[in-house]
């Protein structure tokens, strides 16, 4: 019997335990509904372009936008804001497109509570817009919105539509030293319509063969359709007494290929000048030494009487002038043999 009285006693205090954990967690208060989640951002539902700009994106609805035109066209959609919260959220919106294509009908929206928006946008095509992909998205930023993050994005992914064309020159290309290394400078130009990834080849021959090789490599930069950068490309080293002619020469996917020369002279200025004044002293000098020596041959060349040349002219002078005045007549006799007189010794003064 006593230990029947125990089991008894046990299963009653079990029992009663039992009881006071019910009641105790009936006077408990049960947790708080989930609070709905925050306000969304969604491609709107293709119906709801046509009939109900309002309707709720389903499970089957797109997660993305996706648009194709030609170049010069466009393009129509519009977003989708839900709100379920029991408070309106105000939310602002901006494409992230490159060049600015997107265009939203308003850039600042306020969603009444269990309610949703449609905002409408267009994507403008430049008629210069490269045929091919391009991206970007639709960033919509409020509070409590996406969760904690107050930011939501919509991938926008557009396709212009078109023949792709790969083009690209390369112009301005001059070689200037700078101490132990020259520098080249050179400009690129995408004259195609789509983007360019451009390679680059180097070559340079001097007047006793080549000097400089260099493969094909990438360049650290893109370019845009119609868009032109200045680049350079350092030579070390370069020859230090030659006459270089140099070719760059760049390709890129899609055909694009493009060349251009220039001529580079590494002689210093004072050995071209003294070079050139060797040159001219070379030539110069036997050339006067010939012109003296046949002006000093004519100008001793011998007479008819065997003097030399100016002294046989100055002779041939006194007897042309004697034989040109002629005889003295008589008239000048007297006067000469007169004057003889009057000089003699006993001529008075």
């Amino acid at each position: 019997m006593p230990f029947r009285t125990r089991t008894a006693a046990r299963g009653a205090v079990l029992a009663t335990a039992a009881v006071l954990l019910c009641s105790a967690a009936s006077w408990v208060r049960p947790d708080a509904a989930p609070a709905p989640p925050g306000w969304s951002a969604a491609p709107a539902p293709g119906r709801a372009l046509r009939a109900r700009p309002g309707a709720e994106p389903g499970p089957q609805d797109r997660p993305y936008f996706y648009l194709e035109g030609a170049p010069g066209t466009v393009l129509s959609d519009r977003l989708s804001l839900g709100n379920p919260t029991g408070h309106a959220v105000t939310v602002r919106l901006r494409g992230t497109t490159p060049g600015g294509w997107l265009s939203l009908a308003s850039a600042r929206v306020t969603v009444p509570p269990h309610t949703r928006a449609s905002v409408p946008f267009t994507v403008t095509v430049p008629r210069d817009a490269a045929p091919g992909a391009h991206s970007g998205s639709l960033v919509a930023t409020g509070g409590r919105g996406s969760g904690a993050q107050g930011r939501d994005a919509v991938p926008v992914h557009l396709r212009v539509t078109g023949r792709p064309l790969s083009a690209l020159t390369v112009e301005k290309v001059s070689v200037r030293g700078r101490g132990d290394a020259a520098l080249i400078r050179y400009t690129l130009v995408n004259r195609g319509n789509t983007v360019l990834a451009p390679r680059l080849a180097v070559r340079a021959d001097g007047l006793l063969g080549p000097v400089l090789r260099r493969a094909p490599r990438a360049l650290p930069t893109t370019l845009r359709p119609g868009q032109g950068v200045d680049l350079t490309e350092r030579w070390p080293d370069p020859p230090r007494l030659d006459a270089v002619d140099l070719r760059l020469t760049v390709t890129a996917d899609g055909g694009a290929r493009g060349s251009a020369t220039a001529t580079y002279t590494t002689a210093p200025w004072g050995a071209v000048a003294g070079a050139a004044f060797l040159l001219a002293a070379g030539v110069g000098g036997p050339v006067a030494v010939r012109r003296r020596r046949r002006a000093r041959g004519a100008g001793e060349a011998p007479g008819a009487d065997g003097v030399p040349g100016a002294r046989g002219a100055e002779g041939a002078g006194s007897v042309g002038g004697a034989a040109g005045d002629g005889p003295p007549s008589g008239g000048d006799r007297a006067d000469a043999a007169g004057q003889l007189a009057g000089t003699g010794p006993g001529a008075r003064s």
